[in-house]
């Protein structure tokens, strides 16, 4: 099997630093988010076709500075340096490091000629975020990008391979950064853009083949698309594996069914499918408290795994649905280890297996989403919004119900459905309805009603990390408003929630 080209992003703790990695893997090459601090023999080892040192928050002239082994910058393989990581280039080169040179916020650049500025227009708009500047150039550096306050806002040696710009190409507000960004890939680096999610499904199934044989699997399938991918791949190279999915009775309306028909029936899967709808609703009478409802709704939920998993017995390999950023935030290269119970709320416990198998791992969300399309699974399943574990279970204020999770998750489809007939689906995030504890009266048909209050939520994020309330037209909102109100008992007011991220969280509990 080819190796697949490598490229490293070595991170110096900048806030831009996943973004980096994202911009290269969206220009088809693959790429690892390193610390700073790995060694220069470890890095060399993965024979990469270049490294990004990433910007951050020291100073170079510290002696407390983050800083890499010169042999590394000596080493032949070409390194881009973004904001601090163009500073470390010029420290470590014999150069000079200056203070006060503040520049934020948008900046008109001018470039000059360079394999780096191939295509790019003379004058274009950067984002540039620093306090140090580069005040004098190592022996051997030229400049080939100004600003009308920074001198140096980019610097390279080409007979060396180094380069360094002090703006950051990886932020959209650079207006020339794509091109920038795959100039280094391609001009630079000689990347073949080999990363692919055809190339990366391809591998992976190959790969899990050779590893797994005809051994047993299982896997907990929530139907979220990062279980579901992780699952879909495993069963296309092996024979045995074993889903179970878990139906707690707080899923969104029909979603059970869809994922019986996908995995089963359409995928081929062995899954089983536990309807554990009155065990949950049982161990949730009488509780109001957010905390306290989610935390019987995942000690539950591993209750019945565990019943499943020991009618199974002994397997060999425990499927997991980890994503890069869950091994970035984890700690990097110890991600692993921190991680191996993250993704099944503690399942490793409580099931008897060998080893962990986690074929997402390398992949960012988005990556994600587009192998679930290369390996044909159906769009329902690929884009589903973000949903809780505890589901509906905390979109419901107060004590949960077997009637209020029935007028929830019609309210619920109403939405979700006006959403898509909008055309709306693609552009907000995420959205959903929250059934509150707040009744107040209505008239409907003459008569007085003393109905509960139905919340609708919908945002535009691009992580969930923070959020802005979505402008939806205000004839989309009257169909939902009415339709809610007029098709769903039990329900006679609609509020929409227009609290952006922070001072709220997106879930209401």
């Amino acid at each position: 099997m080819e190796t697949r080209q490598t490229l490293i992003v070595l991170d110096f703790g900048g806030q831009y630093n996943q973004l980096i990695a994202r911009r290269v893997r969206e220009h088809n090459v693959y790429c690892e988010l390193l610390p700073y601090t790995t060694p220069t023999a470890k890095l060399l080892e993965k024979k990469p076709i270049g490294i990004i040192f990433t910007g951050g928050p020291s100073n170079t002239y510290d002696e407390s500075a983050p800083k890499v082994e010169k042999e590394l910058i000596k080493s032949g393989v070409p390194i881009l340096g973004i904001c601090y990581g163009c500073q470390l280039i010029a420290d470590l080169e014999g150069g000079v490091v200056g203070q006060g040179a503040r520049e934020y916020g948008r900046q008109k650049l001018n470039v000059s000629s360079s394999l780096l500025f191939d295509g790019v227009k003379k004058e274009s708009l950067c984002w540039m975020s620093h306090t140090n500047y580069v005040e004098k150039l190592p022996d051997g550096f030229v400049v080939t990008a100004t600003t009308p306050t920074c001198p140096v806002a980019a610097m390279e040696n080409t007979a060396r391979g180094l380069y360094g710009v002090q703006f950051h190409p990886e932020v959209m507000h650079t207006e020339e950064g794509e091109k920038i960004l795959r100039n280094f890939l391609y001009n630079v680096c000689g990347a073949k853009g080999d990363w692919t999610m055809g190339n990366f499904a391809s591998r992976t199934i190959s790969a899990l083949k050779e590893k797994i044989g005809d051994k047993k699997v299982l896997c907990a399938l929530s139907g979220g698309v990062d279980s579901a991918v992780a699952a879909t791949l495993v069963h296309k190279a092996c024979p045995n594996l074993i889903c179970v999915y878990v139906d707690h009775g707080l899923m969104r309306k029909n979603e059970t069914e869809e994922i019986v028909r996908v995995f089963r029936d359409e995928q081929g899967m062995n899954l089983i499918a536990v309807d554990a709808g009155e065990r949950f609703l049982k161990k949730l009478k009488g509780v109001t408290e957010p905390e306290k409802k989610r935390k019987i709704i995942g000690a539950e939920f591993i209750k019945v795994f565990e019943e499943e998993a020991k009618k199974i017995g002994a397997v060999d390999y425990l499927v997991q649905g980890t994503i890069y950023p869950d091994v970035i935030e984890s700690g990097l290269g110890a991600g692993a280890k921190i991680k191996s119970h993250h993704n099944v709320g503690g399942l490793p416990d409580v099931v008897d297996f060998k080893e962990i198998v986690e074929p997402l791992r390398d992949l960012f969300k988005d990556e994600v989403r587009a192998c679930g399309f290369e390996i044909g699974l159906p769009s329902s399943i690929v884009m589903r919004q973000p949903f809780p574990g505890p589901g509906l279970g905390i979109r419901i204020i107060g004590e949960v119900t077997a009637e209020k999770v029935g007028i929830l998750q019609e309210a619920d489809w109403i939405f979700r459905e006006e959403i898509a007939k909008a055309g709306l689906d693609k552009e907000i995030w995420q959205y959903f309805a929250v059934l509150t504890n707040v009744q107040t009266v209505g008239v409907m048909g003459d008569e007085r009603t003393y109905d509960r209050v139905c919340g609708i939520r919908a945002v535009t994020s691009v992580d969930g990390m923070t959020a802005d309330w979505a402008r939806i037209p205000y004839d989309v909102l009257e169909i939902i408003s009415s339709r809610i109100v007029n098709e769903v008992k039990g329900i006679n007011r609609v509020a929409y929630d227009i609290t952006s991220k922070p001072p709220a969280t997106i879930e209401w509990e």
